[in-house]
């Protein structure tokens, strides 16, 4: 039961979660899906079923912001934001429209009944705090574009909902039509606020 089977296990949830949802994520599904052993779930999850969403959320939220602010260090606001955009659009080719973000699905779903409540308020807070990291990596790039700061929060914020909005669209269309425009009008609004 190696730190490998663990890290296949959060990763193989925060997919399930992009794909499904929470309440269709369950610790059956996840071993199912990552090939894993049963037993391995008790080891490396002894809080169950919430300690690994707890954890995927952290993984899908991670795996977000390093090749975000990589982009945005790299190539600056409006390219990095075209190349983030362009990782989006492999995601949702590659899964046949069926993957979004996991974090979105967090935020989202509705929560049946008390004891579902405090958990999802617990996985409400992680995407709060995720979708926060990401506007702040977001505004951070822009402030070094010469963007004043609390412009550069409120375009942070306008990115990271734009695109989770239209990758949910682009799922329903099995699309990327949305995806496309959004690019178009976000790379331009960055640029102009960029433009010295």
């Amino acid at each position: 039961m190696s730190s490998s089977t663990r890290d296949k296990m959060i990763a193989g949830a925060a997919d399930l979660l992009s794909r499904r949802g929470v309440h269709a994520t369950s610790l059956r599904t996840v071993v199912q899906h990552t090939g894993t052993p049963r037993g391995s779930l008790a080891h490396h999850f002894p809080g169950g079923k919430q300690q690994l969403l707890e954890e995927a959320v952290r993984h899908a939220a991670e795996s977000v912001a390093v090749p975000l602010e990589a982009l945005m260090k790299e190539r600056g606001a409006a390219e990095g934001l075209q190349a983030f955009i362009g990782w989006w659009r492999r995601i949702l080719e590659s899964s046949d429209f069926e993957a979004g973000c996991p974090v979105l699905a967090v935020a989202v779903e509705p929560m049946a009944d008390e004891e579902d409540a405090e958990s999802g308020k617990q996985l409400r807070e992680l995407a709060h705090e995720a979708f926060g990291r990401w506007e702040t990596i977001l505004a951070a790039a822009l402030r070094r574009e010469g963007v004043a700061a609390s412009r550069a929060q409120r375009l942070g914020a306008l990115v990271v909902a734009a695109i989770e909005g239209t990758v949910a669209m682009c799922r329903v269309a099995r699309s990327t039509q949305a995806l496309d425009a959004v690019q178009l009008e976000l790379q331009a609004l960055l640029e102009a606020a960029t433009a010295h």
